[in-house]
């Protein structure tokens, strides 16, 4: 890591059919081996397929599943005098939307359904109505940042 910059941030281009940002990010974290058309198929397809089992506009259940992902707080290890501690640390907007594209893109690979698109629009219906993987991660997340609230004063 640079001492002399901060990392430039690259501007992202807002997807073609929903003219959103994140759903672009969402996209580029699906996306294998570069293969943008597959990973713009496949995350249009879950959304049609939200759409369908949803009734309700996919955009605003995508946008209530990551808000109910998003984590708040997170623990950071910090090292005092030989002794190791896990740290609770507020998390940057930027980093809570990215931790939260990956969680569910993660419980969705790890689903049992068939194919990715039924493994995507399950796991983003189930955020969006609190439940599934993604957000048990941020509740487990929560619970261990709650658990080292003691060593809270080792922030940096």
């Amino acid at each position: 890591m640079s001492r002399r910059h901060a990392a430039q941030k690259r501007e992202v281009i807002p997807d073609p059919k929903f003219n959103d940002v994140v759903v672009t990010k969402f996209m580029n974290a699906v996306m294998e081996d570069g293969k943008k058309s597959v990973a713009e198929r496949m995350v249009y397809g879950a959304f049609e397929k939200m759409e369908q089992r949803g009734k309700a506009n996919p955009i605003d259940l995508f946008r209530q599943a990551l808000d109910n992902v998003m984590p708040s707080v997170e623990v950071r290890s910090r090292r005092v005098g030989g002794a190791t501690y896990q740290v609770p640390v507020e998390v940057r907007n930027e980093r809570r939307q990215a931790l939260a594209i990956r969680w569910l893109i993660a419980a969705a690979r790890a689903r049992n359904e068939s194919t990715l698109i039924d493994k995507l629009s399950g796991e983003l219906l189930d955020a969006a109505n609190n439940r599934g993987t993604a957000v048990k991660k941020r509740e487990d997340t929560h619970k261990m940042a709650e658990a080292n609230r003691a060593f809270s004063h080792y922030r940096w």
